[in-house]
């Protein structure tokens, strides 16, 4: 958990007593995330490969919920652990560790917890998983009273500000909807299109969305366009706001309500591990709403925060908090080589972060799945 800049609170001024206690709902599969680092190259067929490093986390939907709670928003996750060490682990540095409420989440007795090794090297990852699918819990969430009746998990979500949806073709969930009706805004990326179809319509859930944030490649294939912010404003016509990440070249954004645009350059850092960097972009862009921030602000720290995490290695482990982002923005501006006007855009931060930060670089390492006591 970041408590380097205790107190940080984006949405302070917004809070009011009958608001939810919650800012963000999302559900979705936890993986234990073992990560090898110092690898030169990729590993050769046949032999065995050292790595100088390695970090343990919570991995999957861990580390958008992880992204959200270290910039300070209230995040609820339901999701299915093991009741093995690992599950076990996982659980508690959510919990503890993070302060995530999992008072929807469960334990599933005899089942093993999905894992995922990850090898970065070169700037890129290859990744290995095992897991199965966790049956449907058959009593109430820990957290629940005893007499209470089982949810039909996750399908009873809590009052939230917002919630997180990862869309698929062909596939409804029925929390979406139940959680926009009960005034969530919904935040929607989306995967690969398996079927090659590419077709809106197939993505029933769109119509409960706020915001779309899909991939430049993703944006262009829904939408039958060649260029990504044509397919903005394409998908600007089907959810409020169409947000289009371009990997090195920043985002794109269109508010379809306005119709006003915002672009934000990337920012170039040198790239460890691209792992959960999209999460943590949504994250950040998902902070910058609910705080009723400027579209190109939104966009800016967004991509900002996604930037910090690449520069270290792992999905939840290098989700950047708001010490991260006041040490980047203190070192940013002692740079003599810096452009004014490219300052300028993050300027925004000035009345959000402490006039002082501990010194950049800042490392988070769990080398292990814990030591004892």
């Amino acid at each position: 958990m970041s408590t380097d800049t205790p107190g940080i609170d984006p949405l302070q001024a917004l809070r009011a007593p009958r608001d939810p206690a919650c800012d963000v709902f999302l559900t979705g599969p936890v993986f234990l995330d073992i990560i090898f680092t110092g690898l030169d190259s990729a590993p050769v067929r046949g032999t065995e490969s050292w790595a100088r490093g390695m970090g343990s986390s919570p991995g999957g939907v861990a580390n958008m919920a992880t992204a959200l709670a270290r910039l300070g928003l209230r995040t609820s996750l339901a999701a299915a652990f093991g009741d093995d060490h690992y599950g076990e682990y996982c659980w508690d540095a959510l919990e503890q560790g993070e302060g995530i409420d999992l008072s929807m989440s469960h334990t599933v007795p005899g089942w093993h917890s999905p894992v995922t090794v990850s090898m970065a090297y070169e700037g890129e990852r290859t990744m290995v998983s095992h897991g199965h699918e966790a049956p449907a819990p058959t009593a109430a969430p820990a957290a629940a009273p005893a007499a209470a009746p089982a949810p039909a998990f996750p399908h009873c979500p809590p009052r939230a500000r917002a919630a997180i949806a990862s869309l698929a073709p062909g596939r409804s969930e029925p929390w979406v909807a139940t959680a926009a009706r009960n005034g969530a805004l919904i935040f929607a990326d989306v995967g690969w299109d398996e079927t090659g179809r590419w077709d809106l319509d197939a993505l029933p859930d769109l119509a409960h969305c706020e915001a779309f944030l899909p991939n430049a490649e993703e944006a262009m294939r829904y939408t039958r366009t060649d260029c990504p912010r044509a397919a903005a404003h394409a998908l600007a016509e089907r959810v409020p706001l169409a947000v289009v990440t371009l990997g090195a070249e920043g985002a794109y954004a269109v508010d379809g309500r306005t119709g006003a645009a915002a672009a934000v350059p990337a920012i170039e850092v040198e790239a460890l591990d691209p792992t959960g960097a999209g999460d943590v972009f949504v994250a950040g862009f998902v902070t910058g709403t609910l705080a009723d921030w400027p579209l190109a602000d939104r966009l800016a720290f967004a991509g900002l925060t996604a930037a910090l995490s690449v520069q270290e290695f792992g999905g939840s482990l290098s989700a950047p908090g708001w010490a991260e982002v006041a040490a980047w923005w203190q070192l940013i501006r002692t740079c003599a080589s810096q452009d004014p006007a490219a300052l300028e855009r993050y300027a925004f931060l000035d009345d959000l972060l402490p006039t002082t930060a501990r010194a950049w670089p800042l490392r988070r390492a769990v080398p292990t799945i814990g030591f004892r006591q």
